[in-house]
C-alpha cells in the first residue's frame, strides 16, 4: 500500500467513525424524546400521589422543586425534581455546615449527606425509590438532559470540577449516568468526575444501553440512592 492509498484508507476510516457518531447522537435523541414523552405521561398520576401523600403531612408547598444546573456548553438551565426536602433547605445547610464540621466535611467530599436533616417524610420515599427524579423526564423531552450522561452538576460545583468542566460540558447532562452504576452515593466528587470525564471521552450508543439496563437494575433493587 502506497502512502497516498494509507492516507485515503485513514480518511475514509475517520469519516466512517464520524458518521456513526453522527447517527448514533440521532438514535440516541430519538430515545430521549420517547421516553420522555411516556414519562411525562406517568408523571400526572404520579403527581397527584405526591402532592396527597404531602397534603396529609401537612406540607403544601410547591410539589416540584426546581434548580439551576450546569448544561451542555456550559449553559444553565433548571433542572425539575419533586421536592424531597423541606422547603428553606439551602438556607438550613448553611447554618449545619457552620455550626457542624462533620457535615461541612462529608458535603464537601461527597457534595450530599448521607442522613440528611432536611428531607421529608414524602421525600424519604421519593429518595429511595429515586421517584425524586422522575420529573426530570421534562428535561429530558425539552432537550436539556438526555436519558445517559454525566451527572448535571451545580454552578457553585464549577469550580470544585477543576479541569474537568471543559470535558464534562461537551455533551448533555444525563438523567442517569456511568457514575451512578459504579458506586452512585459511595463515590466522591471528584471519582464522580472522572467517571463523567471517562464517559464523554469513550461514548458510543451500544455503551448508553448497557448503561441505562444497569442502572434500571439498581434503582429497582435501591443499591445506593440517598
Amino acid at each position: 500500500m502506497t502512502k497516498g492509498e494509507s492516507i485515503e484508507l485513514k480518511s475514509r476510516i475517520s469519516d466512517f467513525s464520524s458518521f456513526k457518531q453522527v447517527v448514533g447522537k440521532g438514535i440516541k435523541r430519538i430515545v430521549d424524546i420517547l421516553a420522555g414523552i411516556v414519562g411525562c405521561l406517568l408523571l400526572i398520576p404520579l403527581y397527584f400521589y405526591v402532592r396527597h401523600k404531602n397534603h396529609q403531612q401537612g406540607d403544601y408547598d410547591p410539589i416540584f422543586f426546581k434548580q439551576a444546573r450546569i448544561g451542555k456548553d456550559g449553559k444553565s438551565f433548571e433542572m425539575i425534581k419533586f421536592r424531597s426536602r423541606i422547603p428553606n433547605a439551602e438556607a438550613v445547610l448553611e447554618q449545619l455546615m457552620t455550626t457542624d464540621p462533620k457535615i461541612r466535611e462529608e458535603y464537601t467530599i461527597h457534595k450530599k449527606l448521607r442522613h440528611d436533616p432536611r428531607i421529608t417524610q414524602a421525600g424519604e420515599f421519593l429518595r429511595k425509590t429515586s421517584l425524586d427524579e422522575f420529573p426530570q423526564l421534562i428535561n429530558v423531552l425539552k432537550g436539556e438532559m438526555t436519558l445517559i450522561g454525566p451527572r448535571p452538576y451545580l454552578p457553585r460545583e464549577k469550580e470544585d470540577m477543576g479541569d474537568y468542566y471543559n470535558q464534562i460540558i461537551q455533551v448533555k447532562p444525563g438523567l442517569g449516568g456511568l457514575w451512578q452504576v459504579r458506586g452512585r452515593s459511595d463515590l466522591s466528587f471528584e471519582d464522580r468526575c472522572e467517571l463523567d470525564k471517562e464517559y464523554v471521552e469513550n461514548w458510543h450508543l451500544m455503551w448508553d444501553f448497557k448503561i441505562l439496563l444497569k442502572t434500571l437494575q439498581i434503582v429497582l433493587l435501591r443499591k445506593g440512592a440517598m
